[in-house]
């Protein structure tokens, strides 16, 4: 589970901007929404709203960049950080751009922070509460000398030859998760936090990610239950009655077939396999529809956009409420109608236990319904005069902007809550 996580210097983002999943004081849909964590309150849901161009979708690639940071280190020191800094000022596209995430594995509460430039990583921390709170290793880097130094709190046990053998592998374009990944040691703490990272953390969700394959890969090796993705479409009145997944193998086009050859190494036998055989194994998807009390299979394919989209959310749904999780979704409203789109929000919060979803939208209908969201759930992005993002909570507003009573769409509609677009008029003096 997030409680927090900043980042500054990183695309639109100038400083440090923290989004945050602390519950604030109030009990409003308690039950819905929190998840106790201790002496922690944590909230399920983040909803981010602003403008296009505002920085919503930067701030979920932020957190997806720190993530492939960890778990895909880089194998050479040669490669560089694939990102830009804040462009819009003279000084930060030489200055460091930071990152931090406080979060919790296993009931243990970490904090890891990194500061980095596109050819390194420069220094990093990590820290953990396991009662009370410590710091495993404070990593510095040598950037004339493209080294890297590890200092191992008190309380980490590791002998001195796995220190050494760690920092060896730790390129200084490597977090130290990523020099572990390359050594045969036993480091507890690092196992946990990669397995946050590559685990429970999920890669971002945009709206062209087909979800199609992933959930049907999983149906097919029994890791979601099809009955439980059919009556979460069902309850979404799709009237499907049954879903049909056929494996097949198909032949590798010739193109395609040149193309994966120079990808492929040897140790990927499996890849290799496929290559030989000139053939691959695909799923076969088709949707069954009950019309008159008989079913029609229908291809995939010839399915519309919103149907596409919300049996990926089922899956996913039957996947988050069985583990822990964060799914971080870009335009959740997309290809969905608003009431389905409220009606996978309420399916998610009022089955989930301890998964959490971030999501961008532009779907404001919701802010009509306090029985539907909590202030500290909501969030809003905006440029300042600098250009730069800024992110700060509903709940932030005081009373004298937002009361009990406020309707908060006609607050955000009039602008009072900032985060709207500055149109001009609709007149054009053209050439």
């Amino acid at each position: 589970m997030i409680i927090n996580f900043s980042v500054k210097n990183f695309g639109p983002i100038k400083n440090q901007q923290t989004l945050s999943f602390e519950a604030d004081k109030s009990t409003h849909l308690e039950d819905a929404y929190v998840i106790k964590a201790g002496k922690l309150r944590l909230l399920k849901l983040a909803l981010i709203y602003g403008p296009n161009a505002s920085g919503k979708t930067s701030l979920l690639e932020a957190l997806e960049f720190m993530r492939n940071l960890v778990i895909f280190p880089k194998n050479k020191k040669t490669e560089e950080f694939d990102f830009e800094p804040f462009l819009f000022d003279p000084d930060t596209p030489h200055e460091h751009t930071e990152m931090s995430v406080d979060f919790i594995k296993d009931n243990i509460r970490y904090l890891y922070e990194v500061k980095l430039n596109k050819k390194a990583i420069v220094s990093e921390e990590l820290i953990n509460w396991n009662p009370h709170k410590a710091s495993l290793y404070k990593r510095t880097t040598d950037l004339s000398n493209q080294l890297t130094k590890i200092s191992f709190g008190s309380t980490v046990k590791i002998d001195n030859a796995s220190k050494k053998t760690l920092e060896a592998n730790t390129l200084w374009n490597n977090t130290v998760v990523g020099g572990y990944l390359k050594t045969n040691i036993d480091f507890n703490e690092l196992k946990n936090v990669f397995s946050w990272f590559s685990g429970d953390l999920k890669p971002l969700i945009r709206t062209g990610t087909e979800l199609e394959d992933f959930v049907s890969e999983k149906i097919n090796s029994g890791n979601i239950k099809k009955p439980n993705v059919i009556e979460i479409l069902k309850k979404a009145d799709f009237h499907i009655s049954d879903i049909e997944i056929k494996e097949e193998e198909k032949e590798i086009p010739d193109h395609v077939l040149e193309f994966l050859s120079k990808q492929f190494e040897e140790s990927k036998k499996e890849g290799k396999a496929a290559i030989l055989r000139k053939k691959v194994n695909t799923l076969d998807l088709k949707l069954v529809h009950t019309v008159n009390e008989k079913g029609y299979s229908l291809p995939f394919e010839m399915e519309s956009n919103g149907t596409k989209r919300y049996y990926g959310f089922a899956g996913l749904l039957a996947f988050i409420l069985k583990d822990s999780m964060i799914l971080p979704i870009d335009e959740l409203e997309s290809s969905l109608h608003p009431d389905l789109y409220e009606h996978f929000l309420l399916s998610f919060l009022m089955n989930s236990k301890d998964s959490q979803i971030i999501a961008t939208t532009h779907n404001r209908e919701i802010l009509n319904k306090k029985d539907l969201f909590r202030n500290d759930a909501i969030w809003f992005t905006e440029k300042n005069e600098d250009c730069a993002t800024e992110l700060y909570s509903l709940a932030d507003f005081d009373s004298s902007v937002v009361r009990d009573t406020t309707n908060v769409l006609n607050a955000y509609k009039s602008g009072k809550l900032g985060a709207t677009p500055n149109t001009a008029d609709y007149f054009l003096d053209l050439d």
